[in-house]
């Protein structure tokens, strides 16, 4: 299997130089050369988490120096589970993606990642510089995944003051080979600027450079895997294919599940719910692609104005609409965000997160005809206790805190303001003469 860019200007690549450049060199997202098929009784025996990831990565790394390992590797990220949980009374189910250290769905992810790049790691090699822009969970599951690693270091951007506090706290309580850097801007800025350091060529004359956003392929194939792990459980149990709503930001939880449709396993509609932050539906609306600056809003996570993976989306589907008959997506507010946190507890018991309001709240306004097509699954991507100050007081009790949380809570915390420039970024990252070679 090799990979390609989405902008056509670079070479192929194999499995592993793809995970190992984030990036391709012209600036594009690295998509497959050409597709796996599979179908359902392929998965046949496969009954874990870590089964399916294998089985479904498989054909990705045929031909690679991973191929091999890539049972131990999805051992070694997938630790813990991702139960599909029935809400009484509500008509659909939550895939419960927070489970892992960090209590987001980009545990996986960056778990898998992480496995994969200590076993690329040569002993005399310097060190690989994961460079990674968040939005708020990101950032944490990458410095918890890589934390200790050897032979790799961490650079995580977040924007100052646009996270919660229980994300600003896993963002910078780590130290040692993960580094924290407060950028005076939002999430695009930071985007912006890791997107900047790939294609420096000062940077890139120092430093071997990669990255942990989904802009990786290591981060996008196992996403892929838990919700094929889903649809393959309803599919077995039911012969029917479930549809997902997914909250989406910069689109690698919802492209990864059109990956797994793609490539033949039983999944039905992809519903996107997005926050205030509105290019993408407002393109399958009709209107021309236009990123645009973020707004800020309580889902913090979704807080992107120009998402990365639109690039993979729109080389999948180049056509409107194709695109259109592939995913399908709704905007919600603030303050519809608020009400879905307080009525859904009021009537199922629920506790959800701003991000997982926003798919219930996208669930709540479907029709009821289209409903009907389900089953349906809403993605439940943080653990509501990262968002206590916004949840508490519209539920009226305490959010009880799991305890891989409550430990990271308790670390010290250190970070480093950086002003959204790429010299800035240089400067941070080298020795002084060696950031001065290049120019702003």
């Amino acid at each position: 299997m090799h990979y390609v860019s989405t902008r056509g200007e670079s070479p192929a690549a194999g499995f592993s130089a793809a995970l190992l450049a984030g990036l391709a060199p012209d600036g594009g997202l690295y998509v497959p050369a050409a597709w796996p098929r599979l179908t359902a009784a392929d998965f046949d025996g496969c009954t874990s988490l870590a089964q399916v990831a294998e089985r479904l990565i498989a054909p990705f790394a045929a031909g690679d120096e991973l191929a091999g390992q890539l049972g131990a590797i999805a051992a070694d990220a997938f630790t813990f589970p991702a139960p599909l949980v029935p809400v009484a009374g509500a008509g659909y189910s939550v895939l419960e993606l927070f489970h892992g250290p960090t209590a987001a769905f980009k545990d996986f992810g960056a778990r898998f990642l992480a496995a994969c790049l200590t076993r690329l790691r040569a002993a005399d090699a310097r060190p690989l510089e994961i460079l990674v822009a968040t939005s708020g969970d990101t950032g944490g599951a990458v410095a918890a995944a890589f934390h200790r690693r050897p032979g790799i270091r961490v650079a995580v951007l977040f924007p100052r003051g646009l996270v919660s506090p229980a994300q600003a706290q896993q963002l910078t309580c780590w130290g040692e080979n993960v580094q924290a850097f407060e950028v005076r801007g939002s999430f695009d800025d930071c985007q912006r600027l890791v997107k900047a350091a790939f294609v420096d060529p000062v940077l890139r004359a120092h430093l071997d450079l990669s990255s942990a956003n989904s802009i990786n392929l290591g981060r996008l194939l196992p996403q892929a895997a838990y919700h094929a792990a889903t649809a393959l459980a309803v599919w077995r149990a039911g012969g029917r294919a479930p549809s997902f709503v997914i909250p989406s930001g910069n689109l690698g939880n919802a492209l990864a599940c059109v990956w797994a449709r793609h490539v033949g396993l039983p999944i039905g509609d992809i519903v996107l719910a997005h926050n205030a932050n509105r290019a993408v539906a407002d393109h399958l609306a009709g209107k021309p692609w236009q990123p645009r600056r973020s707004i800020a809003t309580l889902a913090s996570a979704m807080d992107v104005g120009a998402p990365s993976n639109m690039e993979r989306l729109q080389a999948l589907f180049p056509a409107l609409p194709d695109l259109q008959a592939a995913v399908t997506a709704d905007v919600v507010d603030d303050g519809a965000i608020r009400r879905r946190i307080a009525d859904d507890y009021r009537a199922y018991g629920a506790i959800w997160c701003p991000h997982t309001a926003t798919a219930a709240e996208v669930m709540a306004r479907m029709p009821a005809e289209r409903r009907a097509r389900g089953p349906w699954i809403i993605a439940a991507t943080a653990h509501p206790a990262k968002f206590r100050e916004i949840v508490e007081p519209l539920i009226g009790r305490d959010v009880p805190v799991p305890e891989s949380l409550a430990q990271l809570y308790e670390r010290p915390s250190a970070s480093t303001a950086l002003e959204p420039r790429l010299d800035a970024l240089r400067a941070a990252l080298l020795p002084a003469a060696a950031a001065g070679e290049g120019g702003a």
